[in-house]
């Protein structure tokens, strides 16, 4: 998808004239885990009687005028903030299930136990009763669960914990509940999230519309080759340790109840520490391509320790008068 010149941001459902013609500024924060994505407004009310009531769902899509919209999803209004002189209206929006009413209880505390089962069918039985239909990646689909308890734990924590064991993530996208491996997650189509590709100008100046300004941190801490999980044999009433990887290895705390699951984590784990070790932080030109768990290209313009493929953890998308549409990204090294 080519970038444009002419930024448009595009409201439809409830309420869609209204923020369509009042909008001043908006952001859009798309980010993976416990953390919801985000829509937050300002609308000029001046001339308005009284406070609009805003209900219902307000669905976006960013793009410009010369390359087409893209669809960012579906957001439900939590929060009014109504400002005097000038007069304007603050609004954040959260991506379901996240509303204030939670009507499935998708936040509410609760305690249960669950296995012997596979990781796939634990995460269908979780997101399908909040009314969301599934989807889970074939290479997670299988992985065995013994036993694991959810202890007064939300389904929203349980399940972002059930995704980092296995160095998993997940991410409500409309109707669709997405569980996969990281840099993985499935569009709206259904198709894979392509690489977005960057590129740094020859003449990049801040002010230009083109600008691009970027900040490299390598952790200072110790770097894993290898990681050991333990797990309890039974039969012969003993602990045993999985290793995988090289030396140095990392030593987990907890415990799994077989050998396939002590793998699964280790190895999990162990890709979870390669991509971590690495952050990027990217202010770019506008692009509704990028989005959570894509995958981000830096090609031969950037600086070589800086090119090639990153997965992107949160994007923030901005819109104002001053600045224009632009990006700003946080991106984790990806190990390949």
């Amino acid at each position: 998808m080519a970038q444009g010149f002419t930024p448009i941001v595009e409201f439809y459902g409830a309420n869609a004239a209204l923020l369509n013609q009042r909008l001043m500024h908006w952001s859009h924060t798309d980010t993976t885990g416990i953390k919801t994505d985000r829509l937050e407004l300002t609308l000029n009310i001046e001339g308005l009687e009284g406070l609009p009531s805003l209900n219902g769902k307000i669905g976006l899509r960013v793009g410009y005028k010369e390359s087409g919209l893209v669809e960012k999803g579906q957001f439900v209004v939590t929060q009014r903030t109504p400002v005097l002189f000038p007069m304007r209206l603050m609004i954040v929006a959260t991506a379901a299930p996240f509303s204030a009413a939670d009507t499935t209880g998708y936040r509410q505390r609760r305690s249960a136990s669950y296995g012997p089962t596979t990781l796939g069918a634990l995460f269908r039985q979780l997101v399908s009763r909040h009314g969301y239909s599934p989807r889970v990646a074939p290479t997670l689909d299988g992985i065995a669960i013994a036993h694991i308890d959810q202890s007064n734990e939300s389904d929203m924590a349980f399940i972002t914990r059930l995704a980092e064991r296995y160095s998993a993530v997940t991410k409500p996208i409309n109707e669709l509940y997405v569980l996969a491996e990281a840099g993985r997650v499935n569009s709206l189509s259904g198709q894979l999230l392509p690489d977005v590709t960057l590129s740094v100008t020859q003449d990049n100046r801040p002010g230009d519309q083109s600008f691009i300004t970027a900040k490299f941190d390598e952790k200072s801490r110790a770097k894993y080759e290898g990681c050991r999980v333990t797990w309890w044999d039974a039969a012969a009433c003993k602990q045993r340790v999985v290793q995988v990887g090289n030396t140095p290895f990392k030593t987990l705390r907890q415990r799994c109840q077989n050998e396939d699951e002590a793998r699964a984590v280790a190895e999990g784990e162990l890709r979870r520490v390669g991509r971590e070790d690495l952050t990027l932080q990217i202010d770019c030109p506008g692009n509704p391509l990028l989005a959570a768990e894509g995958l981000l290209l830096l090609d031969e313009t950037w600086p070589s320790y800086m090119q090639g493929r990153w997965s992107i953890k949160q994007v923030v998308h901005t819109g104002d008068p001053a600045t224009g549409y632009r990006s700003s990204i946080t991106a984790c090294g990806l190990s390949e």
